[in-house]
This record gives structure tokens, sequence and C-alpha cells, in this order.
């Protein structure tokens, strides 16, 4: 055992310094505002105060949020009868559709979503097929449709595995039991399978939701800079306006929302477990 703690030390170390230490100087620069000559710098929750009481970036959470759970929703509803459907068939049919499902994730998801400019915009693949049925200049790029089109292509195969698994790994006898009760395919599915495919739904919305709230490279190449999200706020004080102080105390901001959300999943997963013993 000894030696197995000792074999740990390195990725222990290696987990400080690639995880924890950035977010610890990342929560240092939120908490410090320069100072004079002879004082270097005072610590401050300036930072965190100006978003908490600027009304314009408080909007943008707003929306990041709101985009994340229609996300989150879309992903659900069109994730959900994928991964049925996956379940119900044959092991090596499975094999090959859930090898269909993980193949785009292969490709960067930049590219994957540089793609979309060209389907989307004027003139592009939807615009034409839109064209065919009588539906003239019709143009999502920029617009909140097309981020929502490239959140919902780049998340939901997270989605899809993550039902899919629990739906797998599902004992088939209490389905056979349900059936044997006098149970239709609704009741069987309404009392049986879908509670017992919750904890896939938690993870497949914990995995959604997480990324898709954070995101600002979607929003920034479908949206075309004028849809902004909390994401493209952070980038931009990075990297644009220099606020490196502000941009740090919005990220904060937004870990430790990640991290509430966390704790409530583990709760509902906690809760959903204890029902099913």
């Amino acid at each position: 055992m000894k030696k197995f703690s000792q074999l740990a030390i390195p990725y222990i170390f290696w987990c400080f310094l690639m995880l924890l230490l950035p977010m610890l100087l990342i929560a240092f620069y939120s908490l410090i505002k320069q100072g004079n000559g002879i004082v270097p710098f005072t610590v401050t929750l300036e930072y965190y105060k100006k978003f908490f009481t600027d009304k314009d970036f408080l909007i943008v959470l707003y929306r990041s949020v709101m985009i994340a759970i229609k996300t989150t929703i879309i992903c659900f509803m069109i994730g959900y009868p994928v991964a049925y459907y996956i379940s119900r068939c044959t092991e090596k049919v499975q094999n090959l559709l859930i090898l269909c499902i993980t193949l785009p994730t292969w490709i960067n998801m930049l590219v994957r979503t540089y793609a979309w400019i060209g389907i989307l915009t004027k003139g592009g693949l939807i615009s034409t097929i839109c064209a065919f049925f009588g539906f003239k200049d019709v143009e999502l790029l920029y617009t909140e449709s097309a981020v929502l089109i490239g959140m919902v292509y780049n998340f939901l195969p997270f989605m899809i595995l993550q039902i899919n698994t629990s739906l797998t790994k599902m004992d088939k006898s209490l389905i056979e039991a349900a059936n044997d009760l006098g149970a239709n395919k609704i009741q069987t599915f309404l009392r049986v399978i879908f509670p017992l495919s919750l904890p896939g739904v938690v993870s497949g919305i914990t995995l959604v939701f997480l990324p898709a709230v954070s995101s600002f490279f979607i929003p920034k190449l479908l949206g075309g800079g004028d849809f902004f999200l909390i994401g493209n706020v952070i980038e931009n004080q990075f990297i644009t306006v220099g606020e490196w102080n502000f941009g740090s105390a919005i990220a904060i901001i937004m870990a430790v929302l990640m991290m509430f959300l966390m704790m409530l999943v583990r709760k509902i997963e906690s809760r959903t477990s204890q029902r099913e013993d």
C-alpha cells in the first residue's frame, strides 16, 4: 500500500501544478488591485462588486444560463429517443451506431463549428433547402438560433452516450416483470425504464449544461461577435481589454456556480440511487 501511495506522488504534484495552481492564481488576481510604488497591491472585493452591480454583466450571465438551459433541453429531447433506440438494438448494431455518434467528436470542436458557418450562411445548404420549398432569403447565421444549433451539435453526443450507458446496463428482467404484471409499454417506460435511466440523464445534463454555460468560441463564431455570453466576456477581459483582475473575478464566479450545480447534481444522483435501492 505504501508503494502505491509513493507512486501516486508524481500524479498528485502534476494535478496541483496543472489544475489547482492556476485556479489559485486566478483567485489571487481576482482579489488584488494594483497599488502605488510602496504597496505593490491591495486586497479588494471591488471586481466582484462590479460584476454584481453592473446590469449589463448580469444580463449576459442570464443570457448564458438561458442558452445553456435551452441547449440542455433540446439535447435531452433529441438524445433520449436516440439513446433508447440504440439500447434496443443488437450489440453489433449498437457498436456501429455508437461509432457513428462518437466519430464527429474525433474532429476538433473548433473545426466542426467552422463548418456550420458555411451551412448556415446565406446561400448555404439550409438556405438552399429553404429556397427550394419557397422560403427565400433565409439566413440563420449570427443569430441565437445559430448559436443553439452549434451548441446542440457539439454537446449532443455527451447526452446520448450517458443515457445509453444507463439504458444498456439496465436489468432487462425488470422490464419482463412489469410486462408479466400487466403493464403496457407506456406504463413500463414511465415506471421502470425512465426512473432507472435517471442517473444517465443527470450525468448527461451535467456534461451538456456546464460546458454550454461557459462556451465562448461557439457564440463568437456563429453569433458573429454580437451575441455575447459570459465566456466571451471573460475572454474579452483577458485578451482585448487587459483587465485580468476583473476577468479572474468573473471566472471565479462561474467556477463557484458550476461547483454548486455539480453538488446539486450529486444530491439528485444520491437520492435517485437510494430510491432504486
